[in-house]
């Protein structure tokens, strides 16, 4: 005889539905050079050799272009046949729905969050350029601004969304990013408990 399967709470098959979607690997965009502008503009250099832009700036597009592949924003060209697309109200397999929708919920606030963080000016060419892959001269276009001004204004976008990813301030507190600086006097010598000593001492 048989013995009977024993039932678990909600909560424990829920717990370990979450557990098992965190140990498995997250899909994230396969990254093209050839697709990419970003990773095109990072990959060419100035006239001095450096970069068309700065390593943070690569990495902040990236994380934005992940994010918007992860909160699935691309607009569909073909029918999607994922069991969690299904609208028949038929429950999903455990593992593919409460924990593909929390993901898609948590890759859609860190891009709302980000947009929001460089401002409307800045964030149609985020859009155009990190999500939507569109190249320079299109972003130009559809903005309508002057012809070769879509770099720097790409630029400024990707430094603006770099410092609120925080990758600026993880450059700049790199060893021998800053340096000490201080406004006193030549002759000026501070005490080492923090007093200013008095000329003359």
């Amino acid at each position: 005889m048989k013995r009977p399967l024993r039932c678990g709470s909600p909560q424990t098959h829920l717990r370990a539905r979450k557990e098992k979607a965190d140990r498995a690997p997250r899909a994230e965009p396969r990254r093209n050079p050839a697709e990419s502008p970003v990773a095109w503009l990072y990959s060419r250099r100035d006239s001095n050799g450096n970069p068309l832009i700065s390593e943070v700036q690569f990495n902040a597009g990236e994380k934005l272009r992940t994010d918007f592949f992860l909160a699935q924003m691309s607009p569909r060209i073909t029918q999607s046949w994922s069991p969690s697309a299904t609208t028949s109200g038929r429950r999903s397999a455990p593992g593919t729905g409460v924990e593909l929708a929390d993901s898609v919920v948590a890759a859609t606030e860190r891009v709302r969050r980000a947009l929001a963080a460089v401002g409307p000016e800045l964030a149609g060419v985020l859009i155009d350029v990190c999500c939507h892959l569109r190249g320079l001269e299109e972003a130009e276009r559809r903005a309508g601004w002057p012809q070769r001004s879509g770099k720097i204004v790409l630029s400024v976008a990707l430094s603006a969304l770099s410092r609120h990813y925080g990758f600026e301030r993880a450059a700049s507190a790199a060893p021998g990013a800053a340096r000490i600086r201080h406004w006193g006097a030549d002759n000026f010598r501070p005490a080492l408990d923090g007093a200013p000593e008095e000329h003359g001492a």
